[in-house]
């Protein structure tokens, strides 16, 4: 059976319809393409003319790139060479943690190479030719795998699979709009969690990207090494554009990344109708709501895209919008899978964490909106243990961002999480005015670092992190574990039920029931994550139960 299976692989593998999409090239032949040599000023400052890249006080990176497609990708790559190759190892060793085995990995990037068959008839030819000038400075390291320009095409389509698993707690992400009455101003004020994570390099070195294309409108974006595509943005028009992941079905064939759907909108609509006009005939193989705020409409939108529905949903009656991983339009009423989502998942919780805020505060104002994408807590301020993903604040964001669209302001933080300082950016300033000195950010508008920063709680979760990634290892393993050690592990994050949960299934492989029966009932106190969740602890106690009975007779 097994060299059956290998057989069919190796057919697919082979088939002259992979190695002919792996052959394909963008048309470059309105383009011409350039050797850019990059000027060093010191370790945090790089420039070719009048584009750089610049680290700012916070660590995060500025970009500042223009020209047409071939040239902003030429470009991007020459300045970012270091940051592309760190993330694209970052990647790769999360891969690596995910497959050891070299064979193993191989097979997989030739699995990759039949899934993602179709994924360049998918993509604009102005968006392969920038992937294309930008995967020129790619890192030779992994061309025995795959080359250079699909590597980096694959990798966006990876960032799709990603949100696809989210169930594996790669997403979580919550975003709010408001508007006329809610908003301090009566502009629009929206903010975002992108709670992307993949592993802790992946958001070391975040990118604040400022793109002057030759075609559509400026833009700025939060990105990585390697990635054009867009998961939060704002253009010169005031169109903003967001991504919360909903629930797909796991694709069996690529076809158009999301994030490229989200540049594209950001660099070509100035309206949510727009918007839709690009989105709404995109083949994709995954599941997203984009939020859409547009200064030109003065309102927000949701475009509700998947492989096999599209649906937009607005609210006409009330001045405010708030979005995390389920579709709220009517074309998604009875789709099963989002149903499921609603019902088992955690994304309602942080819905009505979102309501709630709303009603207690009468206006936001850019100040309201990052303390709520902060907040730790949960329902009625009740403490769900740090990194829980019923929060707001999963402690695990890639990034944090708020715009206000009408001004042509946009807030970004910092690390670690979105608890470092939220440097602000005028667009205006940026696209319409000439850049003095490589400065992009306007000081007197920063907003600050979280005090939970330097409190002892901050300290002790990210002791947590530490002490909950050894004893996963410890169970996996099947190892012995210290009393001593148990109880500071649980002492690093008191309120959280994945504490208790660990030590009870470390108990119950020792086969000490009347402990596990102690700890799962201590998990089930607190406020645990998803349904499935609790249903395997009460599973895992119901056996324990059944034991000890066993044991006493």
């Amino acid at each position: 059976m097994n060299k059956f299976f290998y057989f069919l692989f190796f057919i697919c593998f082979t088939s002259c319809g992979v190695q002919k999409s792996l052959k394909d090239r963008p048309d470059l032949s309105t383009y011409h393409s350039q050797e850019y040599t990059r000027n060093q000023v010191n370790d945090s400052l790089f420039y070719i003319a009048d584009n750089f890249l610049k680290k700012n006080k916070t660590q995060n990176w500025e970009l500042y790139v223009s020209g047409d497609a071939l040239e902003i990708g030429e470009k991007t790559g020459v300045l970012t060479k270091e940051l592309y190759e760190y993330q694209e190892k970052s990647f790769m060793k999360l891969v690596q943690d995910f497959i050891p085995s070299p064979k193993k990995r191989k097979l997989l990037f030739k699995l990759l190479k039949f899934y993602n068959r179709d994924l360049h008839h998918h993509i604009k030819n102005e968006y392969k030719t920038q992937i294309y000038g930008l995967s020129k400075s790619a890192s030779n390291d992994y061309d025995s795998l795959i080359d250079k320009y699909n590597r980096n095409l694959f990798l966006h389509g990876a960032h799709d699979i990603g949100h696809a698993m989210h169930d594996l707690m790669l997403v979580g992400c919550s975003s709010l709009a408001v508007w006329d009455d809610k908003s301090a101003d009566g502009d629009l004020l929206i903010g975002r969690n992108f709670d992307f994570y993949a592993n802790d390099d992946f958001a070391k070195n975040k990118i604040i990207s400022f793109v002057q294309p030759k075609t559509g409108y400026p833009y700025m974006s939060v990105t990585w090494g390697g990635m054009i595509g867009v998961s939060s943005g704002m253009n010169l028009e005031g169109l903003t554009v967001t991504m919360n992941a909903g629930k797909s079905s796991i694709p069996f064939k690529a076809k158009t990344p999301i994030s490229l759907v989200a540049l594209e909108i950001l660099q070509y609509a100035s309206t949510i109708d727009e918007a839709i006009a690009i989105a709404k005939d995109k083949k994709v193989f995954v599941s997203e709501s984009i939020m859409i705020g547009s200064s030109k409409d003065h309102n927000v939108a949701l475009l509700e895209i998947s492989p096999k529905k599209f649906g937009v949903y607005q609210v006409p009656n009330q001045p405010y919008l708030s979005c995390t991983n389920h579709f709220q339009s009517d074309v998604y009423k009875d789709d099963f899978r989002n149903n499921k989502q609603i019902n088992e998942s955690h994304s309602v919780y942080r819905f009505q964490k979102i309501q709630e805020h709303l009603n207690d505060t009468k206006k936001l104002d850019q100040f309201d909106m990052v303390n709520l994408l902060r907040d730790t807590n949960g329902l009625k301020n009740k403490a769900l243990g740090y990194g829980n993903e019923k929060a707001l604040n999963q402690l695990l964001a890639h990034h944090a961002i708020v715009f206000q669209p009408d001004k042509k302001l946009v807030w970004v933080s910092s690390n670690p999480y979105q608890l470092g300082e939220f440097t602000a950016y005028d667009l205006n300033k940026i696209f319409k005015d000439s850049i003095q000195n490589y400065k992009l950010n306007v000081d007197s508008l920063v907003i600050q670092n979280d005090n939970f920063l330097t409190s002892e709680a901050y300290k002790k979760y990210e002791e947590f992190r530490i002490k909950n990634a050894e004893i996963e290892t410890y169970l996996d393993e099947n190892k012995t574990i210290e009393t001593n050690f148990l109880t500071n592990y649980i002492n690093t994050n008191t309120e959280y039920w994945v504490v208790y949960a660990n030590v009870a299934d470390y108990y119950f492989k020792q086969k000490d029931y009347l402990q596990a029966i102690n700890y799962y009932k201590l998990a089930l106190s607190k406020e645990i994550t998803t349904i499935p969740d609790r249903n395997k602890i009460e599973k895992n106690l119901k056996k324990c139960l059944q034991k000890t009975a066993k044991i006493n007779h």
